[in-house]
């Protein structure tokens, strides 16, 4: 959304504020309802278990938050988190009804323009009490997408000054400003002034950069933030006009480039690899007209545009390949970060059953799904499409480096052979695996030393798999078996509790989950004695306790199982 650095979050507390809730959402391109689980179940797009930790958290992260309830609970949610006036993302409380619209936050951050655009939706007038934006119908210290205000500080007493009753000059281009109910007059002492170029502060003056100037940097050298500036500064050209870092497709797996980038807070491009120098660079990748100019060094030209540029329309830009972990399919026990990878993937890849736990997805998401056999297949097409510039995520159940793709994509990428691969930027993001969901579930069997097994001998031969269930069993791990059995494979469960029980009591405590985290999940505890094969599935979770493993009563089945974490032996 225009002015805003993410599309809000729309928070809801019960049913009654849901339909608001969607009215809203339809006005806000990109926006999500969070909705309380214990009230809302899955008919929201995102569950939360608990207001304060969920507000705190979208408010850490800088999302707008639009919340359906009072404007006292948001103010008591957030207050503790409340610092600096120039770093807070929008926040807004609306009444369930829909009857009123009430900004309370991040007025330099768009928040009143997010209030304009949700009433209206609503068919109300928004509660704004921001005197500059009532005075002037803009805010003057927030400018649109593609400009940056150079000094706050000395800003506020600019607009102090306006609602003295002072007229303005304006010069350069300021198209925005055109509908403000600002006066004007040539030979007014005050200015609004648009320039990429470095400027002083004065108080008759509010200066204002447009985003216009894209540095190109070479096919080789250093380049840092630093580098970047002193180029800038050469020019006497203001650091907050840079919109975008250049560089060549060749430079992709450099990380000095990613980290300039990063420190100078710009979007990062890529261009031919064939511009190697950054005036040709410029030349190709840059489609409105343009004054170039080079630094010193001649590893840095400066592209500078008229008006602000579009990063999007420059180069394309680094891939990125996320393989995430979903956890054990309830939506309060997935990562924050893996949702947010989700939320921003131009495509998404995975085994079909897990593709549809990640959604729901926004229009325009591709989605690519695949056997669950095809993993190789799906990493190597994942890396493809990523070197297109795409923002691609791999997703597995649980933790994707636990039997899942995790390993998979590393190994394309170490057998692949295609040096493109490595200029992509690969992120892990861990989830919670099945053995950990079934020991929560059950209390901690998980407390002490352990390891985790799978019984398929689809990647491995049994014989392998006997010898280390024999090492484990005569060390007294805690063992957690995945994929314990299948239609193909009847017998090998039966065989592996046989190894088992040579070296456990019978009266050893045994956890079978099947489905946690998932519509229709059971949790049933019993012994080594009495466990039989029938009682599994390939959707359970076996947990075989340790000597020392024991229970005591309470927990969903009347009896918690845990390890303790002393060791007596």
């Amino acid at each position: 959304m225009a002015g805003l650095s993410a599309p809000p979050a729309i928070v809801v507390l019960g049913r009654s504020a849901l339909g608001t809730a969607r009215r809203i959402q339809a006005a806000c391109p990109g926006a999500l309802v969070h909705g309380l689980q214990s009230r809302l179940g899955d008919e929201a797009d995102r569950g939360f278990v608990q207001l304060t930790e969920h507000l705190q958290a979208l408010y850490a992260r800088g999302t707008p938050i639009v919340a359906l309830c009072a404007a006292g609970i948001v103010i008591r949610c957030i207050a503790p988190m409340l610092s600096n006036k120039g770093a807070e993302p929008p926040v807004l409380a609306v009444a369930e009804d829909g009857s009123a619209v009430v900004p309370l936050l991040g007025g330099l951050a768009g928040v009143n323009v997010l209030a304009r655009r949700i009433a209206q939706a609503l068919s109300v007038t928004p509660a704004i009490t921001t005197s500059g934006e009532l005075r002037f119908g803009t805010c003057l210290l927030n400018p649109p997408d593609g400009y940056v205000l150079a000094d706050l500080e000395q800003g506020k007493h600019f607009v102090s000054d306006l609602l003295a009753g002072e007229s303005v000059r304006i010069d350069g281009d300021a198209p925005w400003l055109d509908e403000a109910r600002i006066a004007q007059g040539d030979g007014a002492r005050l200015t609004i002034r648009i320039t990429p170029a470095s400027a002083a502060a004065r108080r008759d003056e509010l200066v204002i950069h447009p985003r216009s100037i894209v540095a190109a940097v070479s096919g080789d050298g250093a380049v840092t933030a630093e580098i970047v500036t002193a180029a800038l500064a050469e020019q006497g050209l203001a650091p907050s006009s840079l919109a975008v870092l250049l560089a060549p497709r060749s430079r992709g797996a450099d990380p000095a480039i990613d980290a300039a980038a990063r420190a100078l807070g710009v979007a990062l491009r890529f261009g031919p690899d064939d511009a190697v120098e950054p005036e040709r660079l410029l030349a190709q990748s840059l489609d409105v007209g343009h004054e170039v100019r080079i630094a010193e060094n001649r590893n840095v030209a400066l592209g500078i545009a008229a008006a602000p540029v579009d990063a999007e329309r420059i180069g394309r830009p680094r891939g990125r390949l996320t393989v995430v972990g979903l956890g054990p399919g309830c939506a309060g026990l997935m990562a924050p970060d893996a949702r947010a990878a989700l939320d921003e993937a131009s495509d998404v890849l995975g085994y079909e059953t897990y593709v549809n736990m990640a959604g729901p997805f926004k229009p325009g998401q591709r989605l690519h799904c695949t056997d669950n056999r095809e993993e190789l297949q799906r990493a190597r097409h994942a890396f493809e499409l990523a070197c297109e510039g795409r923002q691609v995520v791999v997703v597995s159940s649980g933790d994707p480096g636990v039997f899942a793709m995790a390993s998979a994509v590393f190994e394309a990428l170490d057998t692949g052979g295609d040096g493109r691969w490595r200029a992509v930027d690969l992120r892990i993001v861990p989830g919670v695996s099945a053995a950990m969901a079934t020991a929560a579930k059950a209390g901690a069997p998980l407390g002490h030393d352990f390891c985790i097994l799978s019984l398929s001998d689809n990647l491995k031969p049994w014989s392998i798999i006997e010898k280390r269930l024999e090492h484990a069993a005569a060390a007294d791990l805690v063992m957690a078996f995945y994929n314990p059995i299948s239609r193909a494979r009847p017998w090998q469960l039966d065989r592996a509790l046989e190894i088992v029980r040579g070296h456990r009591d019978p009266g050893t405590c045994v956890v079978l989950g099947r489905d946690i985290g998932r519509p229709g999940e059971s949790l049933t505890t019993t012994t080594l004695g009495a466990l039989q094969s029938t009682q599994v599935d390939m959707r359970t979770m076996v947990i075989v306790g340790s000597s020392t493993t024991r229970t005591i009563a309470g927990g969903p089945n009347g009896e918690w199982v845990y390890t303790p974490r002393w060791y007596e032996g």
